[in-house]
């Protein structure tokens, strides 16, 4: 795993901003300039994301793996360098343990489907959290209709963080899976994966591990954590849309049937029957988003350049920031943990007397870009008793004054509604 400094100095917010061309966008018909607050769902991407991949189909452009000319061979070495670059990212034991996947959402449902549909069996119950992303449920759901499998879910404290007693009692019925989420997309809640997976595997019990929303943020060590499964998507950590890449254990993949059939996955085909080839080209049927992967590990260079604890410290002085400024505006609600240290740079509130839609529709008058509506997290919308909230999130581009745009805007939001 690549080496980096343990000494946590201050992020140099200007000149990582200067890296991002949208971010510096002169505003048109009197706007003023871009505040974005959306990370958490798709974030900005640096001037070297953006030349990686438009030089990859300026100079490299070919279908990968089976040309043997030379513009071919070029394609193929970019695309498995940027493998390499991933799993030295996340501390994989072997970079063999990377597929390239489009997002996180891909990445799961290749495991539901391909482990899954060769694991799971009447009556296994698959645990979960209620504060899953739907890309880590729906896959568990059709997977669990398909073979008579069962869902349950760990329950949230008060505080909106998992309730471990709670955990621990649902392990008693020895569950055969166990998909969690590391940093919920709504709540910010930080999650110590590490020690859920370790008393997962006591119980004999797999462990899936969405990690969109912390693989940006923080640092992931899949050997530490000891994750059987790790997904994450490349767009939330300023590589291209349409990136991503699942983790599995070396073991485990290979045991795995196919999950799409297809060129490039095959060792031979007749008419009755086709055989499979090695881990990873097994799981990465077709000609895969070659570019994009290259842009990925491209994003991965421009974060391995920072102290990912410097990334952390601001995100989460950014958040304590905005949660006090927060506190200025009567009638509104956050949600997630009181405890900074279990808190990621996501904050989602609700204004009372205007919906989530609303709110965002009038930040966006002021050009302060943020989220509304459910998240893709309904059943933690029922827990919360709400129908949606607004969401900002922050990354490291985002400074104080994004903050204090915020709320103005939100102010002029309860003006407009009467409620000032």
């Amino acid at each position: 795993m690549t080496t980096r400094t343990s000494k946590v100095a201050a992020l140099d917010v200007a000149a990582i901003k200067a890296d991002f061309p949208i971010l510096n966008q002169l505003p048109s018909n009197g706007r003023k300039p871009l505040v974005y607050l959306d990370s958490a769902a798709s974030s900005q991407k640096p001037q070297s994301v953006i030349d990686a991949v438009d030089r990859f189909y300026a100079e490299s452009n070919a279908n990968i793996h089976r040309g043997v000319y030379h513009l071919s061979e070029r394609a193929t070495g970019l695309y498995e360098q940027a493998r390499h670059i991933v799993a030295d990212f996340i501390n994989a034991a072997d970079a063999r343990e990377v597929i390239f996947t489009r997002n996180t959402t891909e990445a799961i449902n290749l495991v539901a489907q391909a482990w899954g549909r060769a694991n799971l069996k009447p009556g296994d119950i698959i645990l979960v959290t209620e504060m899953e992303h739907h890309s880590n449920l729906v896959p568990w759901q059709l997977i669990a209709e398909q073979t008579g499998a069962r869902i349950k879910a760990i329950p949230l404290t008060a505080d909106h963080t998992l309730d471990i007693d709670a955990y621990h009692t649902l392990l008693a019925g020895q569950p055969k899976v166990v998909a969690v989420t590391h940093v919920s997309n709504s709540l910010g809640t930080i999650s110590d994966v590490t020690a859920i997976a370790r008393d997962a595997h006591t119980v004999g019990a797999t462990v899936v591990i969405d990690a969109a929303q912390s693989a940006p943020h923080l640092p992931i060590d899949v050997q530490a954590i000891d994750a059987d499964f790790l997904a994450f998507s490349g767009h939330k950590m300023l590589g291209p849309l349409g990136s991503g890449a699942l983790y599995g254990k070396l073991a485990l993949l290979e045991a795995m049937p196919p999950y799409m059939g297809g060129g490039g996955m095959i060792r031979k085909v007749t008419i009755e029957r086709s055989t499979y080839a090695d881990v990873p080209a097994r799981f990465e049927a077709g000609t895969p988003a070659v570019a994009d992967a290259v842009g990925l590990g491209a994003a991965v260079e421009y974060l391995q350049k920072i102290d990912p604890a410097a990334i952390q410290a601001h995100e989460k002085e950014l958040v304590a920031y905005a949660l006090e400024r927060l506190r200025e505006i009567a009638g509104l609600t956050t949600y997630g943990p009181s405890d900074l240290r279990q808190h990621s740079g996501v904050i989602s509130f609700s204004l009372e007397g205007i919906h989530p839609h609303d709110v965002a529709a009038l930040l966006d008058e002021e050009n302060v870009a943020v989220r509304a509506g459910h998240h893709c997290n309904q059943p933690l919308m029922d827990r919360l008793g709400v129908v949606a909230t607004t969401r900002a999130s922050f990354y490291l581009y985002n400074t104080r004054e994004d903050v204090d745009r915020l709320i103005e805007a939100l102010l002029r939001a309860r003006s407009v509604f009467g409620l000032a």
